[in-house]
């Protein structure tokens, strides 16, 4: 199925622009990393060309702690072992580059760090509070790794007091392997996201990709877990295979699906705000627009909902 060819929905614009080439010139002047690049999203050229003079603005999601990653998930295009040190030069450096490109919303992710005694949750806590320090304005939104389920390590990440937390479930309880890396699991991520809701006032947020090997029930029930533990936002996109060495995709979703979906995400079980198209990504500008909408213009749910899905139509 992955070799089949793509349908019409899914071509992508290629990264172009001089805000692109600005953002990439920047990024590589301070010697830091997207997951945009690393991971090769589908959106990277949309979201850093669309910067000046624009209603939605640029955004680029920093990659911290380095490019690779100590864990192998099967459907991921970082790479995976040979971790070195962390560079400590890096929150104030992901803080000037921010500066520099002129963002206003940020968001941050990271690698697995499994090697490192805290597991990295110090050094994205640090990156976080230098971001907040010298840029009081900007909205930061964090997608982490589960730190293995220690409630400690999440609690840094809360007390550093992003904007909203994100951690991704990727995929439906059966699929956790071969999906993921065996040392992430359903429910230890169900755990990471009902923390966060239970020990904050803080949005929180996961990603779904669909395309996998996922019944409709297993997307229904996902999204009832989701729900039961009072989750914000949620984003449904569709899986794309990196390279014939990943994860086959076992179907395309059409985009009538993704629209049935969203509907029942925010019609039946009431999350906030879905996210769902097949190009849609955990870090989508849609979904950073809902949130930059209701934190900072003070909109109802419903106006930047629709002020969302009017970015996302385009």
């Amino acid at each position: 199925m992955s070799r089949s060819r793509k349908p019409d929905w899914l071509k992508m614009r290629p990264p172009a622009g001089r805000e692109f080439t600005d953002i990439k010139q920047t990024l590589r002047d301070h010697d830091l990393n997207t997951v945009c690049e690393e991971a090769n999203c589908p959106n990277l050229g949309e979201c850093w060309s669309g910067r000046n003079g624009s209603t939605d603005g640029g955004t680029a999601t920093f990659m911290l702690m380095g490019h690779r990653c100590s864990r192998g998930c099967n459907f991921c295009d970082v790479e995976t072992g040979g971790m070195e040190p962390l560079d400590p030069d890096e929150p104030a450096n992901v803080a000037e580059a921010i500066a520099e490109i002129g963002l206003d919303y940020v968001v941050l992710t990271s690698v697995d760090r499994d090697d490192l005694p805290d597991q990295g949750a110090g050094h994205f806590a640090e990156t976080i509070r230098e971001i907040k320090q010298r840029h009081p304005g900007i909205l930061v939104e964090v997608l982490i790794p589960d730190f293995q389920g220690e409630p400690d390590l999440v609690r840094k990440i809360i007390d550093a007091e992003p904007d909203v937390i994100a951690h991704n479930v990727e995929t439906v309880e059966r699929l956790q392997w071969p999906v993921r890396d065996r040392r992430a699991g359903y429910e230890q991520s169900l755990s990471v996201l009902e923390q966060v809701a239970r020990e904050s006032d803080i949005y929180t947020k996961t990603s779904l990709m669909l395309g996998v090997g996922e019944y409709h029930h297993e997307i229904w029930q996902t999204l009832s877990d989701l729900a039961e533990i009072d989750l914000d936002i949620v984003t449904l996109g569709q899986y794309l295979q990196p390279s014939r060495t990943h994860l086959d995709v076992e179907r395309y979703v059409h985009p009538d699906e993704f629209d049935t979906w969203r509907d029942v995400a925010e019609e039946e079980f009431e999350f906030l705000y879905c996210a769902s198209g097949p190009m849609v990504r955990s870090s989508y500008k849609a979904g950073e627009l809902f949130v930059d909408a209701v934190l900072r213009d003070g909109k109802s749910v419903e106006e930047a909902r629709e002020a969302a899905r009017s970015v996302a139509s385009d």
